[in-house]
């Protein structure tokens, strides 16, 4: 814990830590101090003059939003001199903006509604200002009404720290205004649809484009949840009206706002759980066609089919599902079926051993970021989250090496780019790294002997000699080199494509014998081509393969959508959601995350653990789901670093974007997410 300050904040004591701004501090108390353009997380703007406040001893009210703590500061937020500042703040806002709080979408949310009320302002005392903005709506995300906007900012340093720089000010005065360049709608204007900007409007100026009519916010129950469309599992919070999802914005575990991100697919995706590719029923291949049966003769069936198969069963499975169900498809094939066989999608682009070393790391606390063959972008939609919490880790002093053999979206941030041969690359750094005072062990040194160095490689050598806290951020072909700059300090971890994949492997779901390659005949990434290693294949979630493998007699698809391999399947069992199921997963950084159950599971669908559950019932067998301690055991394995091997990994054919909308394919074919794709621009 840093240095602690006391001070007094409306007669109450407070301590709280040095460099504080004092909004935080008298948050800390439970003191509310009104203001409409601060952002937590990010240096106070003072721009609505909503959060002035006195201090003893100073003649003119101060901004609390950039004022940081002074031991023994006395504070007052409600003088009369403030509060009379701050209505006539409120009071001019009003004659700008619509007083339709009867009908608006954010009333009950609303910070300008609630210090209206707070001031009993039914109407504002100045002129009415009427100002006729078009309406931006010309795409099916993102509502943009200037009409409401209060010019707090928000929007536009949120969208300049996470770098796509589609907004900003234009004019001066009552008439200035927030707009794209040129004042273009926002499908022209590069923008990602992200939403960070109706997460951060404060008013009804920016909101989904299907808000209206949806209900009131009071009416919304909210789930804590993390989305599982790709590695980087961000936190979301689900808003439901009785059995439907209403909308989706970003989590709110970490208490800085700024920080909060989701990119278009975890806001707006959500409309595949009721999309026409939903699986409802399970279904039986009769005849040459798929025919619906109910759930209890599907299991009875494959139970028979399984006992008869035994070892000559293989399970695959995608990464996204939670650790429950990987811990208990882990049990179920070992335990009951008795094989061997079993792996994930992860195996695809990770080896086992890759994700479990990799390290528990805190990205916002890194002073350096070292890229290793990974290119996160917003605008590919590759690990969009991943390209943000860079940018903004980079904002607030951090800095970034990158080392990649093509141009990467973050290489203009970069103090260091080191283009070409990653592998080459990262020994040239660690063999200099020596030479700007660090010790380094000399069986480490044996490795990079024969490395040759050249100047960038000298100048990210010193960078990171001279950092306290660098994390090392790899594609898992080149882990095992980049892991090495760990082994010197600093933390590392391989970047997965999946969302649990991590937490998939650490609760037993990888080969033990035949790989998912193996299994799925599949070489190089999705190329199907071969013959399968096992007779009947038991697919487990959305795995993005097209065709059955030739050599299997027997499908099954446990999915919650018709994909590819769902159509060819000989049976298919409806599965839930993660959006309709509770459990844990492990995300890129090794948090540990509760997913918490938003909607029921539709139709006769089922989560993973309760179909292998009574599976093993049927087969004569007792399997019981894992406890969240037994879950948190797993995934909570120390890591020990040891000097690792120096060559490329076997390398993934499928690039990442490709790959990520294979995964994902039931989701946008079936939300407004195809609207990118028939716009061009996915």
């Amino acid at each position: 814990m840093g240095k602690q300050v006391k001070l007094r904040i409306d007669g109450q004591e407070v301590q709280a830590p040095a460099g504080m701004n004092l909004i935080d501090a008298a948050e800390l108390a439970g003191i509310h101090i009104p203001n409409l353009c601060y952002l937590r997380g990010m240096k106070g703007i003072g721009a609505c003059r909503m959060c002035l406040v006195e201090v003893e001893g100073l003649k003119a009210p101060i901004i609390a939003c950039n004022t940081k703590v002074k031991q023994d500061m006395a504070v007052h937020t409600r003088t009369e001199r403030v509060q009379e500042i701050r209505r006539f703040v409120v009071d001019l806002i009003l004659s700008m903006h619509p007083l339709d709080c009867v009908t608006c979408t954010k009333s009950g949310v609303c910070n300008l509604q609630e210090y209206a009320y707070e001031f009993g302002l039914k109407e504002s005392s100045f002129s009415r200002k009427k100002f006729t903005y078009p309406v931006d709506e010309g795409n099916p995300f993102v509502k943009r009404d200037p009409a409401y906007c209060i010019l707090c900012g928000r929007c536009v340093r949120v969208c300049k720290e996470q770098g796509t720089n589609v907004l900003d000010f234009m004019g001066r005065g009552i008439e200035s205004k927030v707009i794209t360049a040129n004042d273009m709608p926002l499908h022209e204007s590069g923008c990602t649809f992200c939403g960070s900007c109706i997460d951060v409007c404060p008013v009804s100026a920016l909101r989904e484009a299907d808000r209206e009519k949806k209900g009131r916010e009071w009416e919304f129950s909210r789930h804590e949840s993390v989305c599982m469309l790709c590695g980087c599992g961000c936190d979301i919070t689900v808003s439901t009206k009785g059995d439907l999802i209403q909308k989706i914005n970003a989590g709110s575990r970490s208490p800085s706002t700024e920080q909060h991100f989701i990119c278009t697919y975890g806001r707006f995706g959500y409309e595949h759980v009721d999309g026409g590719k939903r699986i409802l029923s399970p279904m039986v291949r009769k005849g040459g066609q798929l025919q619906e049966v109910s759930m209890k003769d599907a299991l009875e069936d494959l139970a028979g089919r399984l006992k008869k198969a035994g070892k000559n069963t293989g399970f695959i499975s995608t990464a996204s599902i939670l650790n429950e169900d990987a811990m208990t498809l882990q049990r179920f094939s070992g335990e009951v079926v008795k094989t061997s066989n079993i792996d994930s999608t992860a195996s695809l682009y990770a080896r086992p051993e890759q994700l479990e070393k990799s390290q528990k790391a805190k990205l916002d606390k890194a002073d350096l970021i070292i890229l290793v063959g990974v290119n996160p972008s917003q605008w590919t939609r590759v690990l969009p989250a991943l390209d943000v919490a860079v940018r903004r880790r980079l904002s607030r002093k951090g800095r970034l090496i990158t080392i990649n053999s093509q141009e990467t979206a973050l290489d203009k941030l970069a103090e260091i780019n080191l283009n070409g041969d990653e592998i080459q690359a990262v020994q040239g750094m660690i063999k200099s790294v020596p030479d700007h005072g660090i010790k380094v062990d000399q069986k480490l040194l044996k490795h990079v002997q024969e490395a040759s160095t050249d100047k960038n490689m000298q100048q990210a050598a010193e960078m990171f000699a001279g950092s306290s806290n660098p994390l090392i951020i790899s594609d898992p072909a080149f882990f095992d080199v980049a892991s090495n700059l760990a082994w010197i300090k600093g933390q590392a971890m391989a970047m997965p494509l999946e969302s649990n994949a991590r937490g998939v492997v650490l609760m037993g779901v990888k080969s033990k014998d035949n790989t998912f390659q193996d299994m799925a005949a599949v070489e190089h990434g999705l190329v199907q081509r071969g013959r399968s290693t096992v007779k009947l294949l038991y697919a487990v979630g959305d795995v993005p393969l097209s065709k059955k493998p030739d050599g299997v007699d027997f499908l099954v698809v446990q999915s919650s959508s018709f994909t590819g391999l769902a159509r060819e399947a000989d049976m298919v069992l409806p599965a839930a959601t993660y959006l309709e199921s509770s459990g844990s997963m492990v995300d890129y950084l090794g948090q540990l995350k509760t997913v918490e159950q938003a909607i029921e599971p539709r139709g006769e669908s089922k989560t993973h653990r309760d179909i292998f559950v009574q599976l093993a019932k049927n087969m004569g067998a007792t399997l019981k789901k894992p406890t969240f301690s037994e879950v948190k055991k797993a995934a909570g394995t120390e890591v020990i670093l040891s000097v690792a091997d120096m060559s490329r990994k076997e390398a993934f054919q499928e690039t990442p974007e490709s790959y990520l909308q294979a995964l994902n394919a039931p989701v946008l074919e079936t939300s407004r997410l195809l609207w990118l794709k028939e716009s061009g621009m996915t």
